[in-house]
C-alpha cells in the first residue's frame, strides 16, 4: 500500500501530457488567439543547436515578460495566461539552471530578429514542444 501511494507521484515520461512544459503549452494555446496583444517582439530560431536549447527558450520566457507588462498597461483579457507561462517557465528554468552551461556561439536574446505577436507564439510553441521530445 506504501509503494502505491508512492508510485503515484512518480514521474512518467513521454508524451507531451507529462512534459515539464504541459502547462506553459496550454497557456500559450489559451493566448495565441488573442487579439488584444500586439507586440513586437525578439524571437530566437526554433532551429538552434541543441547546446543553445536552454538558452533560447529563456528568451522566449523573458519576452514573455514584456507581453505581461504590455497587458498590464492595455489590461489585456488574457494577462492571467501571460503571467502563468512566465511564471511557470521562469521557475523550471531556474531549477535547471545549476547543471547548465551556454556555448560562446549561443545568441542573445537582443539579437534575434524582432516578428510580431502571432509569429512569436508560433515559434515559442515549436521551441517548446522539441524540448519535449
Amino acid at each position: 500500500l506504501i509503494f502505491f501511494c508512492f508510485s503515484a507521484y512518480v514521474p512518467k515520461t513521454g508524451g507531451a501530457a507529462h512534459c515539464k512544459w504541459a502547462a506553459v503549452l496550454k497557456d500559450l494555446e489559451q493566448i495565441k488567439a488573442s487579439k488584444d496583444i500586439d507586440v513586437i517582439l525578439y524571437t530566437a530560431n526554433t532551429d538552434e543547436d541543441n547546446e543553445c536549447q536552454e538558452p533560447v527558450i529563456r528568451c522566449f520566457f523573458l519576452e514573455t515578460k514584456v507581453i505581461f507588462e504590455e497587458c498590464l498597461i492595455k489590461q489585456c483579457s488574457k494577462t492571467q495566461d501571460v503571467w502563468n507561462i512566465w511564471k511557470n517557465g521562469i521557475a523550471s528554468l531556474e531549477n535547471n539552471k545549476l547543471n547548465s552551461t551556454t556555448s560562446a556561439k549561443c545568441k542573445e536574446c537582443e539579437e534575434y530578429e524582432e516578428k510580431n505577436f502571432s509569429e512569436f507564439i508560433q515559434s515559442f510553441v515549436k521551441v517548446i514542444q522539441k524540448d519535449c521530445k
